[in-house]
């Protein structure tokens, strides 16, 4: 039986055009269907479509011959139908758990709001929290119902957008990026729960960039490259004979191996060191919280040092303090580049002002006289057009592409790089991948890479930090480091991994 099927659904955005032409989707009971695709293929407009958020924007034009969700005909429902079918009949499980919970809000109150805009009587919802939070596999489910989101780790703030999700009892449930802000083990964990649910029946739309998460989860692949369907099959047939272009250079620039050696240079004196920093935070209900405790880190010239770890290990406040952006409780950083460090962050829009266009930027980082706009675009790979464009204009590669010439405007001598490809597909992150490691060697950076992907970590990176709970609990060289980890926590992170 299917619980979604869709034929011929054309989406058209003003200011954009065509974003979805003629796709055809089919999920059934029990099955899981990832869809994969380039960035800017039209992954998130499908998932919003499905949803009935795309239908509201004004502009925006929606037709297909079939559009049926949960057995009904939403060819041409009203904005009161598509709401009563949210959290009901579909459910969306949204990637950043940290983001998508309320800080002030329990986890009963967190997973009983879809309970009670369905109607569900409040003496009957308690107990339909706590079974859809067990289904989700939440531990001490029963105990958490107090608990918020700041006292649960990675893994289960994402089970708890699982148990909302389910609680409505929706029978399609569109997991849209669920893994990417979660380390190797996690997302190892979540994965096994999105196949067990699965398993018992559900039907689950998985929309991701993590070709490991589709390979243990996902029945069939379907593959969008702009607006349209380029392929569909099985996952076996898809990775191991792909028909179309786009599905080979997803598949092949999945990260494999450790950073060339062609070009390398031997790291020089110590720029930066951070020593016993230590980094506490007050908690919206009252108390503290340890984001880091007594991390000593070391960066010398031409060398690359990876910071990899578990979300909420602390790695985002590491980065702040070693550019500046936030002082240590306790500890020093130590540098001989004071003015000379950038960061590259994870979110480049979100680090933008929406209004300027590219030009203004990379001429206001580059100040008075500096480099020109056009120079430090050629530098990354971008066209001149781009800088008549503004942020919201661009693809995800672009504006990552526009943060690091950013970056590179003041002339730095140390990048500090904040996830910088967790958000962006394969064949994206291959690119900046390569654009990192040679603008690092041809200028002779020193850098801090920051992700909570091994294989992305062993890519880019001469020597490895892995941090747990604010500590660091293992360092030294990249290769030896995966080779013989000597810490519980390493191995676990290894052995969670896809091959490397």
């Amino acid at each position: 039986m299917s619980v979604l099927e869709v034929a011929g659904l054309r989406v058209a955005m003003p200011g954009s055009g065509v974003v979805l032409d003629d796709v055809d989707l089919a999920v059934g009971a029990g099955e899981c269907v990832a869809i994969v695709g380039p960035s800017g293929a039209g992954k998130s407009v499908l998932a919003r479509t499905l949803l009935g958020l795309t239908q509201v924007e004004p502009g925006a034009q929606v037709s297909a011959r079939v559009l049926d969700v949960h057995g009904q005909d939403m060819r041409r429902a009203t904005a009161r139908r598509w709401r009563a079918l949210r959290g009901g009949g579909v459910a969306l499980v949204l990637q950043d758990a940290l983001q998508s919970l309320d800080p002030l809000r329990t986890v009963e109150a967190e997973v009983a709001e879809v309970l009670a805009v369905h109607g569900v009587p409040r003496r009957e919802r308690r107990d339909r929290v706590v079974k859809a939070l067990e289904q989700a596999e939440l531990p001490d489910a029963r105990a958490r119902l107090g608990q918020r989101s700041e006292a649960l780790s990675g893994g289960m703030r994402q089970r708890v957008l699982i148990a909302s999700a389910l609680a409505g009892g929706a029978e399609l449930l569109i997991a849209d990026e669920p893994t990417t802000a979660l380390d190797a083990t996690v997302a190892a964990r979540v994965l096994a729960l999105l196949a067990r649910l699965r398993d018992e029946g559900q039907g689950i739309l998985l929309i991701t960039h993590d070709l490991d998460a589709v390979r243990r989860v996902a029945d069939r692949v379907v593959v969008l490259d702009a607006g349209r369907v380029v392929e569909v099959g099985t996952v076996d047939d898809v990775w191991r004979a792909p028909r179309h272009a786009v599905t080979r250079a997803l598949r092949d620039a999945v990260p494999r191996g450790a950073k060339p050696s062609s070009g390398r240079v031997d790291a020089g004196p110590s720029v930066l060191s951070g020593t016993a920093l230590t980094r506490r935070y007050r908690l919206p209900t009252g108390g503290e919280m340890s984001a880091l405790a007594d991390v000593d880190l070391a960066v010398r010239s031409n060398e690359v040092v990876g910071v990899v770890g578990e979300s909420g290990s602390g790695k985002s406040t590491l980065a702040r303090i070693l550019v500046g952006a936030e002082r240590p409780d306790g500890g020093e950083v130590r540098t001989s580049l004071a003015g000379r460090i950038r960061l590259i962050p994870q979110d480049p829009l979100g680090s933008f002002d929406p209004r300027w266009r590219v030009e203004r930027i990379l001429r206001t980082a580059a100040g008075t006289p500096g480099r020109s706009p056009e120079e430090l675009v050629a530098d990354v790979g971008l066209g001149a057009e781009v800088l008549h464009r503004r942020p919201a204009a661009l693809s995800g590669g672009q504006r990552q592409r526009v943060a690091i010439a950013r970056a590179l405007a003041a002339r730095p001598r140390l990048l500090v790089c904040d996830e910088p490809v967790s958000a962006l597909d394969v064949t994206t992150q291959r690119d900046i991948l390569d654009l990192l490691i040679g603008l690092q060697r041809r200028e002779g950076l020193a850098m801090v890479f920051i992700s909570h992907d091994l294989a992305v970590i062993r890519r880019v990176s001469d020597r490895i930090v892995v941090m747990k709970a604010g500590r660091v609990v293992e360092h030294g060289d990249t290769e030896a480091v995966l080779a013989a980890p000597k810490d519980p926590f390493t191995r676990e992170l290894i052995a969670a991994a896809p091959p490397m």
